[in-house]
């Protein structure tokens, strides 16, 4: 016996090509749709609504096509409030329990709908004493919190695209090494000045690569000019850009034209022995030790960094987050206010940024990997843009287009 319920999109689903996207997914999923009613905007600034009565094989199947076409914004019509249940331990949800996405999301209660706060994928929603829902990752869930379970009484909004002209509409197509290179970062660029005019943040992943690469110290020189807000990276990029500022070499091999040294391949243990000899990067800054570089300008500028460790981190230095539910949360707690997101040449932190990042963060992920580039989007970070390319052109070509 087949089952149906009617989903509603709404919003400017056509030129944001949800509409397609939404009944795309139907159809893969060997479900049937009728289409109950269409309304679309005469202009492009007026919104469009579609209502889609979708009919699938069983409730099993139906449950998880609705779930999937929550993420393009079709919610189900017929909503009443949410259903909340108490978790009855720390850390562990309910059965059931509805998990989230980064897009913009909202809760019924009382006959309400009342925005959720700090849009997260793969959290729980959590309503608060005061009537405000978050969303909380599973392992900050205690006992007794009120958790939404199933679908009942959420829906989301989808993202679309800029009214007017899109300045990135040429990047729509699958991530290629194809793209122009110059148009792509003198766009970027003004899209960070544009954030930044509004009050937003940009916020910088790096990967060791931007090192490796010479990029260091356009990196800094970022810091240094109020361009880069917040920093997450890791202890390779750490190390390296320390050492390659005390000792002149990266991984032990210079960044100049001089030979290796002898016993270069060390030198990343030898400056990680120095920091944690004075107890923190900022220890280090404060008697001279580390005297320029990123994490130099961040210390001099109050430019807060996260650092994750990992299990192949040497050390690592102390400023080094080594669990990684407490790097995660750090990273959390840094992202109030950024509009912008720069993932350079990282793979293992740009998508654990992306799995924390709301899906309004204009999100810029650079790579000379196409396949890192593609993976952000294929995690759930549908906003990430990718620009396949060299990150040290890429931030040598930035820094040319903010003119610093």
């Amino acid at each position: 016996m087949t089952v149906s319920e009617v989903v509603q999109v709404d919003g400017h689903i056509i030129d944001s090509l949800i509409l397609a996207k939404v009944l795309d997914v139907i159809v893969d999923a060997g479900a049937d749709y009728r289409m109950v009613d269409v309304h679309i905007g005469r202009t492009n600034v007026d919104s469009s609504h579609a209502r889609i009565e979708i009919t699938a094989p069983d409730g099993e199947a139906l449950a998880a096509l609705l779930a999937e076409l929550q993420i393009h914004g079709a919610n189900a019509v017929a909503q009443g409030d949410a259903v909340t249940v108490a978790a009855d331990m720390d850390g562990v949800l309910p059965e059931g329990f509805y998990s989230t996405t980064n897009l913009p999301t909202q809760v019924r209660m009382g006959g309400h709908w009342v925005d959720v706060d700090n849009p997260e994928m793969d959290c729980a929603l959590v309503v608060r004493p005061d009537g405000r829902v978050r969303t909380v990752p599973m392992h900050r869930v205690y006992s007794g919190d009120p958790v939404v379970v199933g679908r009942t009484g959420v829906r989301v909004q989808p993202l679309e695209r800029p009214r007017g002209a899109n300045p990135f509409e040429f990047m729509s197509s699958e991530v290629s090494s194809e793209k122009p290179k110059e148009q792509l970062v003198a766009r970027v660029a003004e899209r960070m000045k544009g954030a930044k005019a509004g009050g937003g943040k940009v916020l910088a992943v790096c990967g060791p690569a931007v090192i490796h690469t010479g990029a260091g110290p356009a990196v800094a020189d970022l810091v240094r000019a109020g361009v880069i807000d917040v920093l997450f990276a890791g202890n390779g990029f750490a190390t390296h850009d320390i050492e390659s500022n005390v000792l002149g070499t990266s991984l032990g091999v210079p960044l100049g034209d001089d030979l290796p040294p002898e016993g270069g391949h060390a030198n990343h243990l030898r400056v990680i022995n120095e920091v944690r000899r004075r107890g923190s990067i900022a220890g280090a800054v404060a008697d001279g030790y580390i005297t320029g570089g990123v994490m130099y300008e961040c210390v001099k500028h109050d430019v807060p960094f996260v650092l994750g460790g990992s299990v192949r981190d040497d050390g690592p230095l102390p400023d080094v987050y080594t669990d990684v539910v407490e790097a995660a949360d750090a990273m959390r707690a840094e992202l109030q206010g950024v509009a912008v997101a720069l993932m350079l040449a990282s793979t293992l932190h740009a998508i654990a940024t992306g799995n924390v990042l709301p899906a309004g963060v204009e999100t810029y992920c650079v790579d000379i990997n196409q396949a890192v580039v593609t993976k952000l989007a294929d995690r759930g970070s549908h906003q990430a843009l990718g620009i396949v390319t060299d990150v040290g052109l890429f931030l040598h070509t930035l820094i040319h287009h903010l003119v610093l």
